[in-house]
């Protein structure tokens, strides 16, 4: 793994822009406007180093699916923040479900330098973005750059054959709605659910576009609707299960819910047990279930215990995103137990290529490994103003 440094391409903006980028600028607090999609650096692997990271993510996420069914069977659910019985019973059904139901992709966030194992920070499972720049932005990239190169990226393949595959799960007669919160300002969630709105389509799949603002309730038949008062029947949402559940309509989504065997109106993907992945105490549920795993980080749930005195540790909220709340501890600090739920994970800081931190973002379509995004940052945390870089194989 090394970082190179290069010459963007005349007029990247707008070719990125075209393809889809629509964000490749952030505004900074200062008022500035600077690269999210910055080509004016690279990374380059060996092909080894790509298979061997391949075989990691897919045990990883094999460890994660057992996790989940420990989660369940031994109703753990508290240990989430999952309070809610109805909630609970919900996740569990889907869970147990699962076949039945569309689910369809997730990123895991991984640290690596390239000399030792890969570690686990994160799973990003329900809602996962930086899809476009990895799938489609860097490819052309790279085709544009190093024609003949390859890249750890086989997303938009796999999307489409995910979907066409898992087109038989879902209810017939009716389109499949993709949906985003219209609260999204700059575009992201929008250009990630029309990308993969496309893929669907690609697909051979019946689509239609609304916003969950959008998504209406008729009291007469009690069953979600669009504006044409058209019911929906299933909607790819990227909107978190946690707000989903807590929302005014929530008791509508439960009441109605989908949850596999068409026992309800309204089939969402991702399916609610993703709710178990996209939680971080999933990762200390990890370390119990595989303590000592080359690729996990100690991580506990009622405290840093011992890794303030010796490793230090990061405390993240159970749910996030962006690095929201997440704040580092470094060796030797005071123990401290915040009163919000949090997991408390061992400190591995991010690896420092040129002043720049960097945590790579393995992607997972149903359970295979699929392509590669890499963001860097300047500080340890990997907020709203990290970057996102392009990378070659070798």
């Amino acid at each position: 793994m090394e970082r190179h440094t290069v010459t963007p391409r005349p007029g990247w903006q707008q070719t990125v822009e075209e393809q889809g980028l629509i964000y490749p600028l952030t505004r900074y607090p200062d008022g500035s406007l600077r690269p999210y999609w910055d080509e004016s650096a690279y990374y380059a692997f060996t092909l080894d180093e790509v298979e061997a990271l391949e075989e990691v993510v897919e045990e990883l996420h094999g460890m994660c699916l057992a996790a989940a069914g420990h989660i369940v069977t031994a109703d753990r659910f508290a240990d989430l923040g999952i309070t809610d019985p109805r909630v609970a019973h919900a996740v569990a059904e889907a869970w147990h479900r699962r076949a039945e139901l569309p689910s369809v992709y997730g990123r895991f966030d991984l640290r690596y330098d390239g000399t030792g194992p890969a570690k686990l920070l994160e799973y990003n499972a329900d809602t996962p973005t930086s899809l476009v720049e990895a799938a489609s932005a860097q490819w052309f990239w790279m085709e544009d750059r190093f024609p003949g190169a390859d890249q750890w990226n086989s997303l938009h393949e796999r999307l489409v054959a995910a979907w066409k595959k898992q087109s038989a799960l879902l209810p017939p007669g009716s389109p499949l709605y993709f949906a985003h919160s219209s609260a999204d300002e700059l575009g992201e969630d929008l250009m990630t659910v029309a990308y993969l709105k496309e893929t669907a389509e690609q697909a051979g799949l019946d689509t239609d576009w609304i916003s969950m603002e959008e998504i209406g309730w008729d009291t007469l038949s009690g069953r979600f609707v669009d504006n044409d008062l058209r019911f929906i029947r299933s909607v790819f949402k990227l909107y978190p299960w946690e707000w989903l559940t807590t929302d005014a309509f929530a008791g509508h989504v439960l009441d109605t819910l989908d949850n596999g065997g068409g026992t309800g109106s309204t089939l969402w993907i991702e399916p609610a047990w993703k709710m178990l992945l996209s939680n971080k105490a999933l990762l200390a549920i990890l370390w119990e279930l595989y303590p000592g795993h080359p690729n996990l980080l100690p991580a506990h749930l009622d405290g840093p215990r011992d890794l303030a005195g010796t490793t230090g540790y990061v405390a993240k909220p159970l749910l996030g995103r962006e690095g929201e709340g997440v704040t580092v501890h470094e060796p030797g600090a005071e123990a401290v137990r915040r009163e919000e739920a949090c997991c408390y994970q061992q400190l591995a800081p991010l690896p420092d290529f040129d002043g720049n931190r960097v945590v790579l973002g393995a992607w997972v379509v149903e359970n295979e490994s699929a392509g590669l995004g890499i963001r860097e940052s300047s500080g340890l945390i990997t907020d709203e103003y990290a970057r996102f870089v392009p990378h070659v194989i070798r």
